[in-house]
């Protein structure tokens, strides 16, 4: 079982449309479990409208709550609380969940014993089945933390799924950036997929998630997409990789039939057989090679 993370060092280059087409592509080959780790924004659940199975809250941590029943209101917890997240009540000091950062000081040290610390409630996990196989997915609340932690939970679950059906691939669709997310994403992974789009930031934002991982040792390929809007920029990308010995395997144009499939929930690969579909299929071919000599060469 071979575990594939689709990644992009900024939002918005396609990558999430490109690891939709390899689901596509990966299902014809074999069997395949999806993971949409931008848990912070999923979306790849527009492309495969899956059906959910099963579904469990996630916690990231705890906040403080007080019993006002034992609050003698001695403030000390609201002295100490350096998130100004206690202040007095009419009967008791009360906590604001919202800036409440659980550290638990105010816990240790109230003499009344009044405040608990509770689990939060920060999002949720799915597991779903989808057109192309199984698909694990979730989200998490706006600003709550550890998104890397769910993301690890969703790839978990998707591995052991993974090895009972005997699956010949993971495919992980993970966030933009080289954050806490995209490090767990990429954990474990054979092989990254690259994609990124022919601008100056594109270029940038890809030396960031390229020396991400190779600080990590996973093996990368390169897929520019939308590559004729700037042909100059193509080539520098093009440059760039092979003066870091690092395979481009594709150059996407731009096509509005990328549109009318995410207008219609498809893969472009399911849509026609246009550029797009052709060179996204180069892409599937090229990783398979690559993993293909990894195992030759293991």
């Amino acid at each position: 079982m071979k575990q594939i993370v689709i990644l992009s060092g900024k939002g918005g280059t396609g990558k999430t449309t490109i690891a939709a087409a390899l689901a596509h592509l990966a299902s014809q080959n074999g069997k395949a479990v999806m993971v949409d780790a931008d848990v912070d924004a999923s979306n790849l659940e527009l492309v495969l409208s899956p059906t959910i199975l099963e579904g469990s809250d996630f916690s990231s941590g705890k906040e403080a709550v007080i019993d006002p029943c034992v609050c003698t209101v001695c403030g000390i917890c609201g002295d100490l609380c350096r998130f100004d997240a206690i202040a007095p009540g009419p009967d008791a000091f009360r906590v604001d969940p919202v800036t409440c950062e659980g550290c638990a000081l105010c816990y240790y040290q109230c003499p009344a014993e009044a405040i608990r610390m509770e689990d939060t409630v920060s999002g949720r996990w799915f597991r779903s089945e989808t057109r192309f196989g199984p698909l694990f997915h979730a989200w998490l609340q706006p600003g709550e933390a550890n998104s890397g932690k769910l993301v690890t939970l969703v790839k978990q679950k998707a591995l052991q799924l993974g090895r009972e059906a005997r699956a010949d691939w993971i495919i992980v669709d993970g966030s933009p950036g080289i954050g806490c997310p995209v490090i767990a994403a990429a954990t474990g992974a054979d092989l990254a997929l690259l994609v990124t789009e022919p601008t100056l930031s594109g270029i940038h934002d890809l030396q960031r998630v390229l020396k991400t991982m190779e600080h990590f040792r996973i093996p990368s390929l390169v897929c520019v997409n939308k590559a004729d809007i700037n042909r100059n920029r193509a080539v520098e990308i093009a440059d760039f990789c092979k003066a870091r010995g690092v395979p481009v395997v594709a150059e996407i144009p731009y096509d509005d039939a990328v549109t009318q499939a995410m207008v219609r929930g498809m893969a472009v690969t399911e849509f026609g057989n246009g550029a797009v579909a052709a060179q996204t299929s180069r892409v599937w071919d090229k990783i398979q090679q690559t993993l293909n000599h990894q195992k030759g060469v293991g």
